[in-house]
């Protein structure tokens, strides 16, 4: 490790940082009350040349700090296993209660579309932390394009030979060009009465 300083890298003794133990991120409750409990403490970084931006490591606290907040941590543990037990308990019932609405607008848009696939869907665009148009702000506001827009993805990868054409070397805009009539047929079949638009193919 090295600390930049003035534009210089220097070691952790020369930055009289030396004397710190290092405490590996994923541990969020540690990692704040080992900086509560120590004077002095500093955070971690590494380039990620791939994304081209920092990323936190974890922080480097006084070995006395990290013992104090390791036996604040031991002190509580119960309470916070329990906090954190209640907390995924909440989250599945929002992500449920979330899943049935956006099944519900994607039939109240596609009223032809199966009730399985509509919650099949649903269930797919809207897993918490996947990056899916579900978990957007637009899918969470249950805006008709985004609705849609997960409607596409499905009947793209299920109902059309999308993935093959990908997979034949295909670039992505001309697969998706190729298959563009096949899945408004399908979203038409569906009930769908408006053009694609923004939710396009």
């Amino acid at each position: 490790m090295v600390v930049l300083e003035d534009g210089a890298p220097r070691c952790l003794d020369c930055a009289d940082l030396g004397h710190l133990v290092f405490l590996p991120r994923g541990d969020t409750a540690l990692t704040r009350r080992s900086r509560e409990e120590s004077t002095l403490s500093a955070v971690v970084l590494r380039f990620n040349r791939r994304k081209g931006r920092y990323e936190r490591q974890g922080v480097l606290v006084e070995e006395a700090g990290l013992a104090r907040a390791e036996a604040r941590c031991l002190a509580d543990a119960e309470a916070r296993r329990r906090r954190r037990a209640r907390d995924a308990r909440r989250r599945a019932a929002q992500d449920t209660r979330f899943t049935e609405a956006f099944a519900a607008e994607i039939l109240r848009l596609l009223p032809c579309c199966p009730p399985d696939r509509a919650r099949a869907i649903a269930a797919h665009a809207s897993v918490r932390g996947s990056g899916r148009v579900g978990r957007s702000a637009a899918g969470r506001a249950l805006s008709e394009v985004a609705v849609v827009s997960a409607v596409v993805a499905s009947v793209r990868h299920l109902d059309t030979p999308y993935d093959r054409l990908l997979m034949s070397g295909v670039p992505r805009h001309e697969a998706r060009l190729r298959i563009a009539a096949g899945v408004e047929r399908l979203l038409r079949e569906w009930g769908w009465r408006a053009g694609l638009g923004s939710a396009g193919p």
